[in-house]
């Protein structure tokens, strides 16, 4: 299809089109730029557009699947580029978080560690602190064995006098 072909069939049907872009729109800035849009794609490909059809179908199919793909971006635009405020002041206006139970039970189980016999409580300590077995041993002079029955025994105290503790 030549240039003054397109032309003179296009511009026949720009009532038809601003009906149509009115209707998909609801908005007659929006229709006039989807017409020019679909314009623009229409020309840009009118050498896909085989002689003998509806050259009115061809041009309201593109249309439509213009209009389909402005909108899928509008869309996508306003959920993913949304503006957000202010890192800092969004994060001065949340609360903080109160540590104070947590601690307080912290506390609470230290009181009970260092309540055990000096015997237990050390090799205890150093294994909540992330010390294995073999090291525990190695740094108090024991053998293993001692040192797993030793922990053994403090869990069992600790959760005998704090069974609100114990696993």
């Amino acid at each position: 299809m030549g240039i003054r072909e397109f032309n003179s069939q296009f511009n026949s049907l720009q009532n038809q089109l601003m009906g149509l872009a009115y209707k998909l729109t609801n908005n007659r800035e929006d229709a006039k730029d989807l017409i020019q849009e679909t314009a623009l794609r229409a020309f840009t490909h009118r050498e896909k557009f085989e002689l003998g059809t509806n050259f009115h179908a061809w041009v309201a199919t593109i249309m439509r699947n213009t209009f389909i793909n402005i909108y899928r971006k509008k869309r996508y635009r306003n959920t993913t580029n949304a503006p957000t405020g202010s890192y800092v002041f969004e994060q001065s206006e949340q609360a903080s978080i109160n540590k104070g139970p947590s601690q307080l039970a912290i506390d609470e189980l230290l009181n009970l560690i260092n309540s055990l016999k000096p015997i237990y409580a050390r090799p205890f300590r150093l294994f909540v602190d992330g010390y294995k077995y073999e090291e525990i041993a190695e740094m108090l002079g024991l053998p293993m064995g001692t040192v797993k029955s030793r922990i053994h025994f403090a869990r069992q105290q600790l959760s005998k006098t704090a069974p609100l503790y114990s696993s």
